[in-house]
């Protein structure tokens, strides 16, 4: 196993998180989902995002009942996250979804559960009902939270307004949104807004890998600082974010770009961070949260 130091965040409620964890979106199948946790393990990995929707968390249970006690490690070394499925939104809904994710996980308690969407399935974004239904959600996941059940509650890909109703109503404020964000789609405003009531970003597609041939991965600036710095671009890309004080989830079934992806200690000079923010392309990658209401 490489020497390499943990970089962590803490978020406001005081629970320590990684800043780098392995993201399992389409990563399915126990043989390849037992590969990747093994490599993951030994690269220093401690932290594994997945969700309800990806449908592997079968199969990371297994894969942690394996490897955690043959590497000599212990549950409360990992940093487990999952997510609520848009199907699941209600209160009694998210509860059974939850018991239903830390089952398949042969866990007794996650560190970290998330809305995984603003919105309910099979309802049309701009249907007030989405608004209900999430907030009910995120009253499950204040009882959850109060339970001890889990370590730490948040959302995913909420914009402004959505946090801006959620603050209205919750006893707790999100302790994570996980978002797109990347050098093009640096959301600048949503990230002020979260620093500004505690709420810690988390990055998703910092590699810019839901498309064919990443542009980011592509781009002359960040080639330029990955040569410089005898790195590779997306070690670049991760360190970028990583050096804000957020989270990144970078995922590969490749074994050495698990590795590389997961060794960023090394700093990016203030010249080349900026170069690599500088960028005038404004360009989203996933899917946008923002037509639901």
């Amino acid at each position: 196993m490489k020497n390499m130091v943990q970089q962590v965040v803490t978020l406001s409620n005081s629970v320590v998180m990684p800043l780098i964890g392995l993201g399992t979106f389409k990563i399915r199948g126990q043989e390849v989902i037992f590969k990747v946790t093994e490599a993951a393990l030994n690269a220093g990995y401690r932290s594994f995002d997945t969700a309800a929707v990806y449908r592997n968390e079968d199969d990371l249970g297994k894969a942690f009942k394996k490897y955690v006690p043959e590497m000599g490690l212990k549950r409360e070394d990992l940093f487990i996250t999952s997510k609520l499925g848009p199907k699941d939104h209600g209160y009694e809904g998210c509860i059974e979804a939850f018991n239903l994710s830390l089952k398949r996980l042969q866990l007794e308690y996650l560190d970290l559960y998330l809305i995984h969407w603003p919105g309910v399935q099979k309802l049309q974004p701009e249907d007030p009902e989405n608004q209900k239904r999430r907030n009910e959600s995120w009253s499950a996941l204040e009882s959850l939270y109060k339970s001890g059940k889990v370590r730490a509650v948040g959302v995913s890909n909420y914009n402004i307004s959505h946090l801006e109703d959620l603050l209205q109503h919750c006893s707790v404020i999100p302790h994570i949104n996980q978002v797109e964000y990347h050098p093009h789609y640096q959301q600048k405003e949503l990230k002020k807004y979260c620093d500004e009531h505690g709420i810690k970003i988390q990055a998703y597609s910092s590699l810019g890998t839901t498309v064919c041939n990443s542009p980011l991965l592509e781009n002359s600036l960040v080639k330029e600082v990955a040569k410089k710095s005898c790195r590779t671009p997306a070690q670049v890309l991760l360190r970028w974010a990583t050096q804000q004080g957020v989270g990144v989830l970078p995922k590969s079934t490749n074994m050495d770009h698990i590795f590389e992806n997961y060794d960023l200690n090394f700093d990016l000079s203030e010249e080349d961070y900026k170069l690599i923010g500088s960028s005038n392309i404004t360009k989203k990658y996933a899917w946008d949260s923002s037509i639901v209401i």
